[in-house]
């Protein structure tokens, strides 16, 4: 296991790196000049160029990135263009908020897509299974800012069970916490509930097939139990890669659903990033985002170690 977390790890760093070099090219190619943004637009050339200068613009791209790389591996990821606020201070803030909208988004995926997933699997081709192929399809095709308006309306304003808008923190109290996050999650859970569900249908329904599960049905095993300790376990693979692949999808689809709910999260300042071109925070979420997406996949790589202890790394 260690030599295995090892490999992953460096992996990890490997990834890290070419997504780094990426982010500070494609930050080279977003229109504007920042420092005439930062300056405004009736500035002098002169205060231009000291703005520039200030923020190491008039360096060269390769001396920029080194340092850029160089204070991240630190810590430091800048200053915003914005408000100069530290860009660590900010991802710290809005951080939390989207890594609790996705954990809870996940939960709920997982809750609906395993018993939906096995249930459909139990009976292939028959009534129920053709049901819930019909559901998660129609669940694709539903925008998701639509779905989360409609459960504004249904579930915040005919019936006020849950807030519409806002964000508590966990701090303020468990009830609020979950309260406010219900309707986001539950937005963005329908829909990344859709692929783990077909996976673990189509996964499912193959192992129940084999000789092996035939075996312990004959054996006079409940079917409860050949279902638990035998299928499932074998059919966990194809649908833990699922879940790991969703983790990203998650948080692309927070930017609309955290616009929808006004939740004050990583979603919400890339869109005024963008607007403002505030490099420096915008370099910021791609990073942390890539950071979560890859501790995602390594969680998936140890998911495959417990499930296929056989297997070699």
């Amino acid at each position: 296991m260690p030599v295995f977390l090892l490999k992953r790890l460096a992996g990890a760093a490997v990834v890290l790196f070419v997504v780094s070099i990426i982010t500070f090219g494609l930050s080279l190619l977003v229109p504007g000049d920042p420092a005439i943004h930062i300056a405004g637009e009736h500035a002098t050339r002169e205060e231009i160029a000291a703005v520039r200068a200030g923020l190491g613009l008039d360096q060269p791209v390769a001396v920029r990135y080194v340092s850029w790389a160089a204070a991240a591996l630190s810590g430091d990821l800048g200053t915003s263009l914005y408000n100069s606020q530290p860009v660590t201070e900010i991802l710290a803030e809005r951080l939390p908020v989207t890594l609790s909208l996705a954990l809870a988004a996940m939960a709920v995926a997982v809750l609906i897509s395993i018993p939906l997933g096995t249930l459909a699997a139990l009976r292939p081709g028959g009534r129920l299974d053709r049901v819930i192929s019909s559901g998660t399809a129609l669940a694709v095709a539903t925008p998701s800012f639509w779905l989360g308006l409609l459960l504004i309306l249904a579930l915040a304003i005919t019936y006020p069970l849950f807030p519409a808008t806002g964000y508590r923190p966990i701090g303020d109290g468990f009830g609020a916490f979950t309260a406010h996050l219900a309707l986001p999650a539950l937005t963005l859970g329908l829909a990344a509930a859709v692929e783990p569900t077909r996976q673990l249908r189509a996964a499912l329904a193959d192992v129940l097939e084999t000789d092996y599960v035939r075996t312990a049905r004959a054996k006079g095993l409940l079917a409860v139990t050949v279902l638990r300790k035998h299928a499932l376990r074998n059919a966990a693979v194809p649908y833990v890669t699922v879940i790991g692949l969703e983790t990203g999808q998650l948080l692309g689809g927070a930017v609309v659903v955290e616009t929808v709910f006004g939740l004050p999260g990583l979603g919400t300042l890339a869109e005024s990033t963008v607007t403002r071109q505030d490099l420096p925070v915008l370099q910021g979420i791609v990073i942390a985002s890539t950071l979560v997406v890859v501790a995602a996949n390594l969680a998936v790589d140890l998911a495959y170690r417990w499930l296929t202890p056989g297997e070699a790394a």
